[in-house]
């Protein structure tokens, strides 16, 4: 059996016969189910313990995530292969406690207020992997490393440590953060998993047959940050914002790796270093594409692929063949020397630096 622990916030406030509902609609499902557990109602949290089958403890959350009335679900605690109920006569017991000044009881809300607020935090700073494993029971250190095959996508923005020093901080914080976001957001919708941010820079990996998903992710991306430079004033940083790709299919290790101050779940290994060899080649191709041979044959979709050359990537014995997409998408790429005439252009070197000064 299963067991978690959840809290959750009211998204309105709950009469006494809402939350009586609840706990009664709550039983009566449950039952059918075999699930037990209990739920305490505390101004505006839930806290529910829930333990029953896995599959069943599943379906049941599928179902309270979805419900209108709260949101902001945090699994606190899940244990898998547990042998006894800590509630095992009741389905559903619900408790109330809503006794207004009440220091006790204010106490008590206080106290889920801080919890739910420090895994809404801890959340935003955990890889969505090892997120997994805690919201499945399972400790991510306990994980032993594995060989397995990964797409491994490797993103940069163009002349970042150039641009970062003309600008003010504030506005480098902010574009780097809206161009990770866009990234991790299309990795994520495309079903990828977003590794680790090193700098202003993704890693992020796909499943093997997801190949044409990867290629959404980075198209994605392209057309995102075209339509951000549309929008932003002529001497905004927004509007040099460029990034290269790299993207490789082959064999990584993937698991736990750090010390005893700090671990990441992760991967690493030559499919890795590939991926952000051919991101750092795509200033020398002109396009902000570069695909590995093996990602191009495992791609289902007839693609526009375009064969750009054969080079030696560090590592590598032999010259590889690199590829990129007919798209518009790749259109009008610039690079560091692109990029830096055109800040010149467009807002004069010498006034930009009177500005920040």
């Amino acid at each position: 059996m299963k067991r978690i622990i959840y809290i959750s916030t009211v998204n309105r406030h709950l009469s006494d016969g809402e939350i009586e509902s609840i706990g009664q609609v709550s039983a009566r499902n449950n039952r059918e189910v075999g699930i037990t557990g209990v739920l305490i109602s505390v101004h505006d949290y839930f806290f529910q313990v829930l333990e029953g089958e896995e599959e069943a403890i599943a379906a049941v959350v599928a179902r309270i995530r979805r419900d209108p009335r709260h949101r902001d679900m945090h699994i606190l605690k899940a244990e898998c292969d547990i042998s006894e109920r800590q509630f095992p006569k009741w389905s559903m017991r619900t408790i109330r406690l809503a006794a207004d000044g009440d220091l006790v009881l204010q106490a008590i809300r206080d106290m889920l207020q801080n919890i739910a607020q420090s895994h809404r935090i801890i959340e935003r700073y955990t890889q969505p992997s090892v997120l997994k494993f805690l919201t499945e029971g399972v400790n991510p250190l306990s994980v032993p490393p594995r060989k397995t095959d990964k797409i491994v996508l490797f993103s940069d923005m163009v002349a970042f440590s150039y641009l970062s020093d003309l600008f003010p901080v504030e506005e480098v914080a902010e574009v780097v953060n809206a161009f990770l976001e866009v990234c991790s957001t299309a990795i994520v919708r495309r079903g990828g998993v977003v590794a680790k941010y090193v700098g202003d820079c993704t890693i992020a990996y796909f499943e093997p047959g997801q190949a044409d998903d990867a290629l959404f992710a980075c198209l994605d991306v392209l057309g995102k940050l075209a339509e951000m430079r549309a929008g932003s004033p002529a001497c905004g940083l927004m509007r040099f914002l460029y990034c290269g790709f790299g993207v490789a299919l082959g064999t990584v290790i993937e698991g736990n790796f750090g010390s005893s101050v700090k671990m990441d779940y992760t991967v690493l290994g030559g499919t890795v270093n590939q991926a952000a060899r051919l991101e750092s080649l795509t200033r020398e191709i002109a396009k902000p594409l570069a695909l590995g041979e093996a990602v191009v044959r495992a791609a289902r979709r007839p693609w526009p692929f375009l064969h750009v050359g054969d080079f030696k990537l560090k590592g590598s014995g032999r010259p590889c063949p690199v590829y990129t997409l007919d798209d518009p998408l790749l259109d009008g790429f610039k690079g560091h020397a692109e990029l830096s005439e055109e800040m010149r252009r467009a807002c004069g070197m010498a006034g930009l630096r009177e500005e920040q000064a």
